[in-house]
This record gives C-alpha cells, sequence and structure tokens, in this order.
C-alpha cells in the first residue's frame, strides 16, 4: 500500500458520541503515523468541512466519525459528491443501518433474528406501557446505547412512567419499544466480508450502557465468548448475513442478546453499526487482535477497501 497517501481522520463532529469519535480518530491516526504513513491530517469537524477538505485535497478520508451526520449517510453524500474516497458504508447503507426499523425492514426477511418492535411517542408513556414489562426503550437512530433505558416491573421509572422522571422520553419525541432479552449481552465485528469472533459482556454493574462500553474496568470482555459453538456459528453467520445484505463496506459490528433457556431460537440480532469505534476499548480492534491483525493494520485494512471500491 501507498503509505505516502494523504489521509485525512475526520473525528469529533456534535452528536451525543463526539467524545468517543474523537478517541477513536486519535487512535487510528497514531497508529497510521506509526506504520510509515507520512501525510496524516486530523479534522476535529465543524460546519466548515467541505471548505477545509478542499484546502487539504485528501487523497482519502478515514471516517471516524460517530453517530449524525457521520453516520447516517450526511457526510457520505458530501465526500460523494466531493469525489473523496472514504472509508466504511456508503450513503444508503449508512441511512437505513442507523435506523434501527429500517434496518429490520430488510434484515427480518433475510433471515435474522430480530425482536419485534413499535414506535411510541414519548407521551403516550406517562398514560400505559407500549409492551409488557420488561422491554426496552431506545432512539431509533443513536448508537453506543445512548438513550436505553429497561423498563421493569421492579424500576424507579414508576408505572406507568413517570414525567417527571428522567429519561429517554425527554430527549427524544419518538422511541422504539422491543420486549427485553434476557441472557447474555454479545458482538460479532465483521471485516470486509469476514466475520472476526464472538465477544460476551459483562458488565459490572447494570447493563452495557454508554459509561459501561467507554469507561475502562466497568465491564469484562470474554474473548473469545465461552458459548457453544452451534451458537457462535449463528451470529457470526447472522453478522456477515446483516454485513452483506445491508451492503456495508470496511468494518461493521453487530450487536446481540443471547438467551440461553431458548438453545439457537434464542439468539435475536439488536442492531448493526456501521462505523464502530476505534477507541483503546473497542470491540472491533479486540477481536482483530485475536485474529492476528494488530490496530494499525486493521485500520490499513479498512483503507484499502475503501481505495479499491
Amino acid at each position: 500500500m501507498n503509505r505516502d497517501l494523504h489521509v485525512v481522520v475526520l473525528m469529533g463532529g456534535w452528536s451525543s458520541e463526539r467524545p468517543v469519535s474523537l478517541m477513536s480518530g486519535k487512535g487510528v491516526a497514531e497508529a497510521l503515523r506509526e506504520r510509515g504513513w507520512s501525510n496524516v491530517s486530523e479534522i476535529d469537524m465543524d460546519r466548515n468541512v467541505a471548505q477545509v477538505l478542499t484546502e487539504l485535497r485528501p487523497d482519502v478520508v478515514f471516517n471516524a466519525l460517530h453517530g449524525a451526520p457521520g453516520e447516517d449517510g450526511t457526510v457520505q453524500g458530501l465526500l460523494e459528491l466531493m469525489q473523496i474516497p472514504y472509508t466504511h458504508s456508503g450513503v444508503t447503507t449508512s441511512a437505513i443501518a442507523i435506523d434501527k426499523e429500517l434496518t429490520k425492514l430488510l434484515l427480518v426477511p433475510a433471515g435474522v433474528r430480530m425482536p419485534a418492535g413499535t414506535m411510541v411517542k414519548s407521551a403516550t408513556l406517562h398514560e400505559r406501557d407500549p409492551l409488557p414489562r420488561p422491554y426496552v426503550l431506545k432512539p431509533v437512530n443513536e448508537g453506543s446505547s445512548v438513550g436505553v433505558a429497561i423498563v421493569t416491573e421492579g424500576s424507579n421509572y414508576g408505572s406507568p412512567i413517570g414525567r417527571d422522571v428522567e429519561g429517554p422520553w425527554q430527549q427524544f419525541h419518538e422511541l422504539l419499544a422491543e420486549p427485553f432479552i434476557a441472557g447474555h449481552e454479545l458482538t460479532v465485528a465483521v471485516l470486509g466480508d469476514e466475520a472476526l469472533c464472538v465477544t460476551e459482556l459483562k458488565p459490572k454493574v447494570g447493563f452495557y450502557d454508554f459509561d459501561s462500553k467507554y469507561t475502562d474496568g466497568l465491564t469484562e470482555h470474554i474473548c473469545p465468548a465461552r458459548i457453544p459453538d452451534d451458537i457462535a456459528q449463528s451470529m457470526l453467520d447472522m453478522a456477515r448475513t446483516a454485513h452483506r445484505v445491508l451492503g456495508c463496506k470496511g468494518a461493521s459490528r453487530s450487536d446481540f442478546r443471547w438467551d440461553e433457556t431458548q438453545g439457537e431460537a434464542g439468539i435475536y440480532l439488536l442492531e448493526i453499526n456501521t462505523q464502530p469505534g476505534m477507541t483503546p476499548l473497542s470491540l472491533v480492534p479486540e477481536q482483530a487482535r485475536q485474529r492476528g491483525i494488530a490496530y494499525g493494520e486493521l485500520a490499513e485494512r479498512i483503507i484499502a477497501e475503501a481505495l479499491a471500491a
């Protein structure tokens, strides 16, 4: 690979996942420099990003943004118009994958099991539960478990949920309600067309929320997961199918719940992330290491796919 190419690492932005994006972007930029890339620029994206890119004239953009507008097709569309190659998924894939309901419409008919869900107006939650408890509420187009609430019989949210109780219903006009899937929290990264492995995530407190994902020591990562081979293979197959059906590029990460009392029928894909984190605690680099792929090589492989498109 030509390490003299000018790589711009696009990071930051203004989504709720900005801090994670900054960590991902800085990690990628440092790794590329360590592997001999001589021309790496870092951009903390603002509203003048098109002007900055015009001035820098990169050969390729490493998209390290998380959340909108870097993960929903908006930045991808800008880069397409500017005719700049970029990493990860394209416009259509990004727009679909960030929307959990649209994702279901494509993946469920392709044989990927996902929880049944319904969109609800947040205001109605203070009148009645949309589903039998326990159930999960989440924004339809956020990642990193931003705005996720698990509503149980004994939760402090009240029954029905109190109007003054803190939760995603105060931040989002609409929410996706899904049945709570008991059991194991697992994830699978796909790089190119290869599913890497299965990691089990065991938060030490509560569930695998934003803090548990990005605070060192709050979650135990078991990589590879200590689960039956047939269950692991089913998840690998489902993650690869999701990556292929949606048209993902570079790396993606599919998150699962597994109710072991139901066997293979208890595997549910919750969502697919087309811009997975590249921080020191992120799951894609961890799974890549498990397969003998160093962090810097991982970044280079993602760039190579972008340049080959």
